[in-house]
Order: C-alpha cells, then structure tokens, then sequence
C-alpha cells in the first residue's frame, strides 16, 4: 500500500493568459471562440463569457500563445466518418492513430476504444477534456479518453493544443490537449440516418441520430439532448484477396536474398524458404499445425512426412505443415464490429444578477465482439498461475499425451516405442474463442458562475464520472482439466475414466484429441472456461476560479485568473479466474485511489498596443502547483511562459515556452505482479572462470553458476522466459519541455490568404517505461551493488539452484528521454465570387525533424530514432489539403491527404544494412561466403500515400423551419489501400486504412 499525505500546496504562482494562431478547418473566425451573451442588471449587459482551449481566461482578448487547431461540426458532420477520431485524424497532421477498431484486434483489454495520439507520443501523453474539464478515463491501463462516447451532434468543435499545457490542465497534457466543446444552444429538433460501406466490400456502418433544443423559463434557460446510435460490422479476412495472401518473410543473410516459406524443403540450404526470384507468388505459404483434428509427434515444420495427422477422420501418415496445415490468419478481423449508444443532456439557466447554472450527463454504451479462432494448444504452451495463499506466480501446461491412453490410435502407439504423445491441435470443439467487451461510462457536471465587481466572473463545479468495463473471453481452455482428462484409464466394461479420483469427483470427463470432432460435447463442457476481467473506475471532482482584470495597464487591462481544483481518482481490477491456469492473460485483482489538490494562476499583460512597429505586444505567465496523496510524489509544478507580438495587422509572431508534468497512473504506480511469458537471453550465458564480457564478474558470483563452471567448466542458459510485469511505488512524473514558435502572415496585397509556419520542440524527461531485459540484467550485472536492497533491477532476478533464471521482472521505471522536434506549415485562402459563391481553399503540413528515444539506463547514453519508420508508426512527412466550394444550399469538398514514404521495420534495416557491410567485407577479402550481387530489401521501403475524398450536400427548405439535407461521400476515391504489409494484419496496416479501400457514405437529415 503506498502511503499517503495531506494536502501541502505551496502559494499561488504568478501567470499569463494565452493568445492563439487559430488554423481552423471549416470555420471562420469570429467562430473560434465559444460566446454567451448575458443578461443581468446595470453593469452587466451584454457582457461575453469567451472560453479558449489552452487558457483559463474567459474576458478581455484572445492572446494565447499556444498553438491552436480547430474542428467545426460542419467538418465533422460532412466526413465520411462516423468515428470522431477518424475524422480529426484526417484533418491533422499533427495526430497519430492510437487505439481504434482496426488495430486493436489482439488486445484482451482495448478493443473497442477509439484514442488518438498527438504528435507520437504516446496515448497517455495526451489528455482529452470536454467543455474544458477533465473527465472519467475508459482503460484502466492509462488516462484514456475513448471518442466513441459522446454524441455528434452535441459537438460544436473540436480544439487541438499541441505541446504542454499542463500549467492550464494539470497532469498529462504533455504532447497536447484535445478539447471537446459541446453546443451552446438549439431551438429545433433533428434527425438523421447514415449507412456507409466499402466499395470493395464489408465494413458497413449504420448510424442513427437525434437532437433536440429548446429554450424554456422566457429564454433564460435552454435545454439540449442528443442521442446516436452506430453500428459498425466489420472488415472479415474473407472480404479482402490480400488477407488472403499467404506469406512467410525472411531475408537470408547467407543467400543474401529475399525468401518466402515454401512447401518445397531445399535439403541442400535445409530450408524451406526459398529466394522469391525463383518461385512464384502462388507458391508462397504460411499455414499453421493447429488442425481441427490433431497433428502428432511432429518432428518438423519443413520437412514431409514429418509426423502423424488427421485429414477430417482419416488418419494419416505423410505430415507436412506448409502443405496440410491452414491459414491461421482467417481467423483475425480485419476490423472489430462494434456498436455505440450515446446520450448527453445538457442545460443552462440564466438567474438574477447576471449568474447562471449549467448542467451535463452523458451516458454511452459500447460493445465491442471480436470472434477469433478456436484455442490453439499443443503439449506445453505455457500459462499462468497463482496461489493467494503464498503471492507466489507459478506455470502450468497440459503436457503430453499418455502412452497408455486409450483412445491413442493403435498406428501411432506402435510408432512412439512406448513414449508419450507430443501434439497439436485446435480445439474446435469447444468453440471459437469470442472477446466481448461492454464498456458502459457515465459522466455529468453542474456548476454555477457568474460576475462580480462589475467584471470579474467566478464559477464553481463538481463533476462525477463512472466507468464500468465487463470483459469476457468466451471459450478460452482450462489446462489443468485438459491433462487430467488425457490421463485416463480403459476398465473391464471397456469404457474410459480419468483415472485421478478427486478429478472424477470435480466431474472430470476423458478427452479424445484424435480426429476432427472427436471430442465430445460433456469434454469440451468440462474443459471450457469463459474467463472475466471486471474494471470499475470513478472520478470526483471540484473546480473553482475567479477571472478578470487585475490592474489597468496605458495598453490595456491585466487579465488574471486563481483557481483550486480537487481530483479523485478510483479503480479497481477483479476477475473470476484468480488462481489462473487459463489460456486467457492472466490479469490479478488489485485497486487504488489517488486524490489531488491543486492551484493555478494566470497572467495576461498587455505591454503595447497600437503603436507604430507594435501594434500589440502581450506576455502571458501560468503557473499550477499539484500535491498527490502519495507521499513520494512530491509537489508537481507546471509554467508556461509566451510572448505575442503584432508589428502591424499582416504579421504575429508568437513564442511560447511550458513546462508540463505527467504523473504516474494508479496501475503504473500499484499494479501488482501481473504473469508473463517472454523469450529472452542471459548475460550469463557462456560464463567461465576467466572470462570477461560485460557483467560476467557478477555473473560468477552467484552460487548456481559457480557450481556450473565447477562441474561443465561453463555456464549454459537454460532460461524459462518467465517475465511478468509489475508496477513501481518509486515511480517519479515525467516531465516534459515545450518550445514552440509560430509566425503568421496575412498580407494585405492578398486579401483573404493567411500563411503560417511553427516550430516546435518536446523533450520529455524521466519517461515511464519498462527496460528490456538485456538492461534490466545488464544494470544488476555491471553495478558494484549487485546485493544491495538498493538495486531494484538485482531484485527482479531470480535464479534457481542451478543458476538458471526462473523470474525476471519488468518493473517501470524513469528512464529515457523522448524528444520530437518538427514544424508545421497552414496556408489558407478564400476566393469570393458574387454570384457563384466562394472557395476555401486550405493546406496543413506537418514535417518531423527528429523524432528519438534517448536511453540512459546503461552506462553509454543511445539515441535510438524512431522518425520514418512505420513500426514506430512515425512518418516524416504528413499532410492534408482541401477545396471547398459553398453557394447558398450547395457544399462540395475535395480533400486530399497525404503520408510520406516510410521504412516498415528499423529493426529489419538495421540487419539487413549490417548484413551488407559484412558481405562487402567477405568479397574484399575473397572469402567463399561472398554473394557478388545482394539483394536490396524486398517490402520495406514504403511509397508514399495518398487520397483523395470527395464530398457533396444539399440543403431543401421546405419551410421556414423545416429543412431536408442530403450529403454523400467517397473518401479514397481511387481506392488506395496502402502497400503490401509484411507481417501485418491482413497484410495491411492501419496507418493506411487497414484494407478498408474506397468507401462511400450517404446521409440524410430532417430539422425541424
């Protein structure tokens, strides 16, 4: 349990409001700011309530020194998307895929989120509010915010910060904030349905909505209820030849060629990969030997006749995996199907004296199902277990099959020469393995706010939000019961029990793996396990604040705001599976809380304005102060410091400077020991008496490896890749460094076109992250404190008697940098016409400069770049573009998107180059091994990506009040499904749409 402490907030810290360089899509100016007209007595007529994303300034100018983007409704409305995320996606460079429906496939937890990433680094970088405040998390694996769980037609826009901005928000606004703002009024009622599908095939959607607004208590109130309904039903393996496609990827570094696996085994080279300039693509494989009847004592996955295997019932003798086995990848979804219900409330009351009172709920429901494949097992594919009793995780597997089993076929029993049984089999019998997540979260607000002292305003609110996730794993198999059910005995009757009486008792049934549906239903029943993993999380709120003019400067007033807010956060974890011993990844039950008091302040000063070369000149100043509940956390502190400068009316140049902070989450800091299994390699491997690569000193220390070298002269590794995760009570903040600076032209020459450019810098310091296990060992191997409790990384090794390691943990721990620095470029024009109406024409492009993970938990510092690769899903060159033509109740938009090209795998291209340099080194020495003409990589040079949408509507009015809409869309008009993924799912990836290709949206909407 970590301990934890009283509030200790130091003093207020002196701050400055924010002005911003607006690169808005799809909205005009005056838009850009949320505006309340009021009404009250005397002083306070007409007064505006302006809110802008990155300040908590709401009077006086807009000076924001954060770079802001802004998503209207109209862009959102007209996408061809009905995923929120999707759509910001393709209209900012700056954001990154996270977790989305067609990525998330092999995850037992996220399926079914919806998550975006700015500028790549990491999800839980990214902090996503509503209305500006901070809402309930949907994963208990980080502060997500899934986008699936609002309705769209509450949603006015969408403002973007990129870089720190946790001096206004508080912890996680590291690489930016994404800022929902809900619609301030409405006085009709609207419906709408939308289906769209893939032109190629699959991924239908249908989407319903319904919104009305009202104003009530003569005008001074105003009432909005929105509600969606989306169902989503998926991208199937079947729906696309490529998923189809069967391929196996290696480059030889002896051949110095590309290979595909093949059903020809070359006895020469021993292989059955073969250099794909002498095969064709039809003879490409990658099957698998999980067959629905059995694959037995198999002695290779190249070679015929390598084993005993059933053809339906028919038993046979001339096993070949890359012949007779099947694709396994028609298994994977290529999108998960998923269905969202979505409800929000919101209300506004204007009271006497210029006060008012505002109130929100919003309710989603979100299912996600994804159907996989049968389990897969063979005679030890290892699973966790745990005994509470002792806290000790443990590993269990089903072993092989008894010689003496009945049910083994009188052909294999004479083959095996009174061996037991090795095999493999799907277990097809007990069903397809189903992921079944249902996600409910309920979230809501009041507050009340107001003015004072003729203009300053207040407001105060409590905010409450609850997140339930029931997971369930349908199918998944009991491995203790299977090998109680495969060690039988055949009595005098000639019938068959499990032979351990206790098993018997817990209603054991023999088990038949011999053949296509050979096992009975009563086996499968007993068998069968449908594991849960059940997640509740709660937040508690309380915010507070007072703004406005502090003093009144020669060039203007100085704009100030003081605020307290008060955060707790609760979760907890259970399952039904406690013990483990499931093939299911074993989660164990554990809770927290956190709360946090916190302060802020900001400063808006005004240091010129309307003179000559200075037409304003603004300095702005933030500043929170957070103290955690834990005791070791210590205060938390966040700046921001920006200038604003405006020589005259067609230049702004903004520079803005923050320090922004990201505190552990609770599984981060108290997640207990959660079992896994991961291949690894020891340090010690290879240990003798005199020898002296890094770390064998220490190596020799430990008394299994001693009796080792005493015995063999060397020490072997003979590791059992057991490798769980775990948190870290120790764990400090990130923090984060943000340099941005932007310039803006408007030139008057050219009315209406607007130029920008920013550069912008994030280091971020003291980076949660696990090491691998090659530091993790190195750092207890190569320290002079090898015993000491200080050692963490000491401690998470565990060595057997004989020396071999049977635990290594994977604690988190602060140790890297990331750093990303790059610019962005906007140009933005209008061209008016009279009579035909007007073009927008817009153009954002982003260019990463360097994007890297500098490691220093060795003793040399590396820099590992993680820009232009696509497993860091990193691209240099980004961008998106758009035309759009709009005249009285016509709007036609194009809009182009456009990703650079990339390198699939750093890893792949690091060995491949290493392979060439060596290979040039053999020929200048004349070696045999010398290959005269390598082959350059085959499938990891990735071109470019472009495409192309179009999108048209209408609007009929049938009356004043009533209006009938029509929109259509074709997003990737030419149907550009990105290259060839080697080893992706489907072979493609989700960066380029995985496989969904040209797809077309039709919308029609009622108001009234």
């Amino acid at each position: 349990m970590l301990s934890s402490k009283k509030p200790n907030i130091a003093a207020f810290s002196m701050v400055i409001g924010v002005s911003c360089i607006c690169k808005a899509s799809d909205i005009s100016v005056p838009e850009l700011s949320s505006t309340i007209k009021r009404q009250s007595h005397t002083n306070h007529t007409h007064i505006e309530r302006i809110a802008v994303t990155g300040s908590h300034l709401t009077h006086g100018q807009n000076h924001s020194t954060h770079t802001l983007v802004t998503i209207s409704d109209k862009a959102i409305a007209h996408s061809a998307f009905s995923s929120l995320s999707e759509v910001l996606i393709s209209e900012v460079p700056q954001i990154n895929e996270g977790i989305s429906h067609s990525n998330s496939q092999n995850s037992t937890h996220n399926s079914g989120l919806s998550t975006i990433d700015l500028r790549g680094l990491g999800l839980n970088r990214t902090l996503t509010l509503i209305d500006g405040r901070r809402v309930v998390s949907n994963s208990y694996s980080g502060d997500l915010v899934s986008l699936s769980t609002l309705p769209k037609g509450i949603i006015e826009r969408v403002e973007i910060i990129t870089g720190g901005a946790s001096a206004a928000y508080g912890s996680g606004a590291i690489s930016g904030v994404v800022n929902i703002l809900t619609k301030q009024a409405k006085d009709d009622m609207s419906f709408s349905v939308r289906i769209g599908e893939s032109t190629s095939g699959g991924d239908r959607e249908v989407a319903f909505n319904g919104d009305i607004g009202t104003h009530f208590a003569d005008g001074q109130g105003m009432l909005l209820l929105s509600t969606s309904y989306l169902e989503q039903f998926g991208l199937d393996y079947w729906d696309r030849s490529r998923a189809q496609q069967q391929d196996d990827w290696r480059y030889d570094h002896k051949r110095m060629c590309n290979t595909m696996l093949t059903a020809m085994y070359d006895s020469h080279y021993r292989t059955a990969y073969r250099c794909m300039r002498d095969i064709e693509q039809s003879e490409w494989t990658s099957l698998s030997d999980a067959l629905p009847g059995g694959v037995f004592n198999e002695t290779s996955s190249f070679q015929p006749n390598s084993g005993f295997w059933y053809e339906g019932q028919t038993l046979r003798q001339d096993w070949q995996e890359e012949a007779h086995g099947i694709h396994y990848n028609q298994f994977n979804k290529l999108k998960i199907p998923n269905k969202q219900f979505n409800i929000a409330v919101k209300s506004e009351l204007d009271l006497s004296l210029g006060n008012r009172a505002y109130f929100q709920i919003h309710h989603s429901q979100n299912d996600a199902h994804n159907v996989k494949s049968p389990e897969n097992e063979d005679e030890c594919d290892m699973v966790i277990t745990f005994d509470p009793s002792q806290q000790q995780f443990g590993s269990d597997c089903i072993g092989t099959i008894p010689f003496d089993n009945p049910y083994v076929p009188a052909q294999i029993r004479a083959q095996v020469n009174h061996a037991d049984i090795k095999w493999d089999r799907l277990f097809q019998e007990v069903g397809l393995v189903t992921n079944d997540n249902t996600r409910a979260t309920t979230r809501a607000w009041a507050g009340l706010n107001g003015f004072f002292n003729n203009d300053w305003q207040w407001d105060t609110a409590v905010g409450y939000g609850m997140f339930k996730q029931k997971q369930t794993r349908f199918n998944e198999i009991r491995v203790a019961h299977v090998r109680q059910a495969l060690t039988v005995e055949q009595l005098e009757d000639g019938s068959i029990r499990c032979r351990d009486p206790k098993a018997r008792k817990s209603g054991c049934v023999p088990i038949n793996l011999f053949g296509e549906g050979a096992i009975s239903d009563a086996a499968a029943n007993y068998i069968r396990a449908n594991p849960t993993l059940d997640t509740e999380i709660s937040l508690v709120s309380l915010s507070a604040n007072v703004s406005g003019p502090l003093v009144v400067l020669p060039s203007g007033p100085v704009d100030a705001v003081f605020g307290f807010d008060y955060r707790k956060d609760k979760q907890s974890v259970s399952t039904n599976v406690p013990n483990g011993g499931v093939t299911f990844n074993y989660i164990p039950n554990f809770s927290g809380d956190v709360s946090s008091y916190e302060v802020f302040t900001e400063l808006s000063f005004p240091l010129l304005n309307d003179l000559p070369f200075a037409k304003h000149l603004n300095l702005s100043l933030s500043a929170r102060a957070a103290d955690y509940s834990w005791a070791k956390m210590g205060l938390i502190q966040s700046y921001n410091l920006g200038l604003s400068y405006q020589p005259t009316s067609s230049y702004s140049l903004k520079l803005n400077w923050a320090k922004a902070m990201r505190a552990p989450t609770i599984t981060e800091l108290m997640s207990p020991v959660r079992g896994d299994y991961n291949a690894f390699y020891d340090i010690c491997d290879g240990v003798t008496a005199t020898s002296t690569l890094a770390g064998h000193e220490n190596c020799r220390k430990n008394l299994g490896i001693q009796s080792a070298i005493a015995q063999d002269g060397v020490f072997h590794d003979h590791n059992n890749s057991y490798s769980p995760n775990i948190g870290n009570p120790n764990l400090k903040p990130e923090t984060a460094y943000t340099s941005t600076l932007d310039f803006v032209v408007t030139p008057q020459v050219i009315p209406n076109l607007t130029l920008s450019a920013s550069l912008y810098r994030i280091k971020i310091e003291d980076v949660i992250t696990t090491l691998s296990h090659h530091d993790i060992m190195m750092q207890c191997y190569q320290s002079s404190a090898l015993n000491s409790t200080e050692n963490l990384m000491c401690q998470d090794i565990k060595r057997d008697q004989d020396g071999q390691i049977i635990e290594l943990k994977q604690r988190l721990t602060n140790a890297n940098e990331l750093i990303t620095q790059g610019y962005d470029v906007t140009v933005k024009y209008i061209f008016p016409f009279n009579t035909i109406g007007q073009i927008n024409f817009d153009l954002t492009w982003n260019h990463v400069i360097e994007h890297a993970l500098a490691s220093s938990n060795t003793q040399e510092k590396k820099y590992e770049s993680h820009e232009g690769y696509l497993d860091h899903n990193i691209f240099e060159d980004t961008a998106t573009a758009s035309v759009v033509w709009q005249n009285k109740d016509w709007r036609v938009r194009w809009s182009t998107y456009y990703k650079g090209p990339i390198k699939r795998s750093k890893r792949v291209y690091q060995n491949w180059h290493n392979n060439m340099a060596l290979n040039t080194e053999n020929c200048n020495r004349s070696l045999d091994s010398c290959i005269a003409t390598p082959e350059l990589l085959w499938g990891n040079d990735l071109p470019s990506f472009t495409t192309h949408a179009l999108n048209v509507s209408y609007r009929h009015k049938i009356t004043s009040k009533r209006v009938l809409s029509f929109s259509g869309g074709i997003h990737n008009l030419f149907d550009n499904k990105g290259p060839f993924i080697i080893g992706g799912n489907g072979n493609f990836h989700s960066a380029y749409g995985g496989g969904r290709g040209r797809y077309v949206s039709l919308k029609a909407q009622y108001s009234f």
